[in-house]
């Protein structure tokens, strides 16, 4: 399963999973106060956004192009 906090070995992100902005255009302090109880919204690598399912143990969320996260 890919892992959406990176892109390849240390690197980060370029978009922020909640709101699709850059992710180095400033602090988000919004997305990660409201990523602390929801899903991502937008696939972290690709800025596309996902299909989520919220599950009674946790969610997914499916890109297109990068498959499933889970949490």
């Amino acid at each position: 399963m890919p892992d959406p906090t990176t892109v390849g070995g240390d690197v980060p992100p370029p978009w922020c999973d909640r709101c699709g902005e850059p992710a180095r255009s400033g602090p988000h302090p919004a997305c990660a106060a409201a990523r602390a109880l929801e899903p991502p919204r937008f696939c972290a690598r690709c800025r596309r956004r996902m299909k989520v399912q919220i599950l009674p143990a946790g969610w997914s969320a499916v890109c297109v192009e990068h498959g499933e996260f889970r949490g």
